[in-house]
């Protein structure tokens, strides 16, 4: 993405990271939320993201609707709708 003066957007986060970050008063935990379309598919670097949340027991997916983000934020999911991706990445 560039500014209106052509320079390169930049938000210093790492490759993958997701689209929306939360945190949740009720115990403590983060969350993070990757929006997909009905038919997106998560790119390379973002399953690899998705590697390292689910690692350390992180609440995060794929949220295709708001129902799907309240779903995976209000049930600690982690890794919600990326079965289907779980081969995409050596």
């Amino acid at each position: 993405m560039r500014t209106p003066d052509g320079r390169f957007f930049s938000t210093g986060l790492p490759s993958g990271f997701p689209d929306l970050s939360g945190f949740r008063w009720i115990d403590g935990k983060a969350f993070y939320i990757e929006v997909k379309n009905a038919t997106g598919k998560p790119r390379e670097d973002q399953i690899r993201f998705h590697h390292m949340l689910t690692s350390h027991n992180i609440i995060h997916g794929i949220a295709r609707s708001v129902d799907d983000a309240r779903m995976i934020v209000e049930g600690a999911l982690i890794g919600y709708g990326f079965d289907d991706y779980e081969g995409g990445i050596a």
